[in-house]
């Protein structure tokens, strides 16, 4: 296992850019959740949630702030590269991308939405049923653009992935002592309630013709280091009970998962888990050439992020490949880079093929 592993992290680590020449198995990359893989949909809605400032961005081609919250490039973007499509996946909502460019790959993600509503209305942002109605009308636009027959293709073709959760516990349910949703179900309820939620959406892309989906999983969210800088009590080590959740939460996406591909005819579903790689991260940083994983690169690195990660802070760090963590929330492009090439080589490989 351990060999294995070291494989992985090292194709990751040195080879940059892992195309993988793969014709049109998977012509489209159609990409749903949160901050993790939102590239910008945020800076067309009246939301504080937005990252299209510098110094993100910074490493961007062209230095360019895209409403990524990193310093360069999110994970779906390079998993899209490794298949063969265009290095960047845009967002739905930016007027300088149109249907031809999204004909291979979008994102309707949101920064700070989550599976439960109450969640984007925390920062209201764009819920996951508005996102599942962006989705109709990509379609739509899809299909004027292609013909029914070839949209109808691409969409049964097209890898969908998902990616959110985070916020539903950290910035909903864990956000104040006596917040509604912990008020109305315990921890464990609340798991059940948003697995639910899951399910009837994966349910939903596949009334829609989406047959190859990914689900994403939690990170280890103790790790953060928003949440490393409230453990004072513990030298500022991850929270292991918000970890402990992570793993819990993963384990019923998981078993999702396995019941989903037995009760939908034709559907290729995988659960695309980043807990155990960022883990490894986060506890073998110099394996991967890291200085610094309890604070990030941005500002001061113990709670900034989104607009208290700007240019007037003299923290900010001059080498982002060092830190694991971008913002106290987000990995920085490297790390991405890492996961994204991970993922791709042991979970998305049914796809690849």
């Amino acid at each position: 296992m351990a060999r294995s592993y070291l494989s992985w992290i090292f194709i990751a680590i040195y080879f940059p850019i892992l195309v993988t020449k793969i014709g049109a198995k998977v012509p489209a990359i159609i990409v749903f959740g949160d901050s993790s893989v939102d590239a910008g949909n945020n800076n067309f809605i009246p939301t504080i949630a937005r990252s299209n400032f510098v110094p993100y961005g910074r490493d961007f081609a062209g230095g360019k702030p895209t409403g990524r919250f990193s310093n360069g490039r999110i994970p779906t973007d390079f998993i899209s590269e490794a298949f063969g499509l265009k290095p960047i996946i845009p967002a739905y909502l930016d007027p300088a991308y149109n249907i031809t460019d999204f004909a291979t790959g979008v994102t309707f993600a949101s920064a700070g939405t989550g599976y439960d509503n109450a969640t984007s209305d925390v920062l209201s942002v764009i819920p996951l049923w508005k996102e599942l109605e962006y989705y109709k009308e990509y379609q739509m636009r899809l299909k004027a653009y292609q013909g029914d027959q070839k949209a109808k293709k691409t969409i049964s073709e097209a890898l969908h992935m998902t990616s959110m959760g985070t916020n539903d516990f950290l910035e909903n349910y864990y956000a104040f002592p006596r917040s509604e949703r912990s008020s109305q179900y315990t921890i464990e309820q609340y798991q059940d309630f948003l697995t639910k939620i899951a399910g009837n959406f994966i349910e939903e892309l596949y009334n829609l013709g989406a047959r190859k989906i990914s689900l994403g999983g939690l990170p280890p969210m103790g790790c953060l280091p928003l949440e490393r800088t409230t453990n004072f009590m513990n030298d500022s080590d991850c929270i292991e009970r918000y970890n402990t959740l992570s793993l819990e939460f993963n384990a019923k996406l998981s078993q999702l998962t396995s019941k989903l591909n037995k009760e939908l005819p034709g559907i290729k579903l995988v659960f695309s888990n980043p807990y155990n790689i960022l883990m490894h991260i986060v506890r073998r940083p110099s394996f991967y050439g890291y200085d610094v994983t309890a604070r990030s690169c941005c500002a001061t690195g113990l709670f900034e992020m989104g607009y208290a990660c700007n240019r007037n802070s003299r923290f900010t760090c001059s080498d982002a490949t060092k830190y694991v963590f971008w913002d106290s929330f987000h990995p920085t492009e490297k790390t991405n880079r890492i996961v994204a090439l991970y993922v791709v080589r042991k979970i998305l490989t049914p796809f690849l093929s």
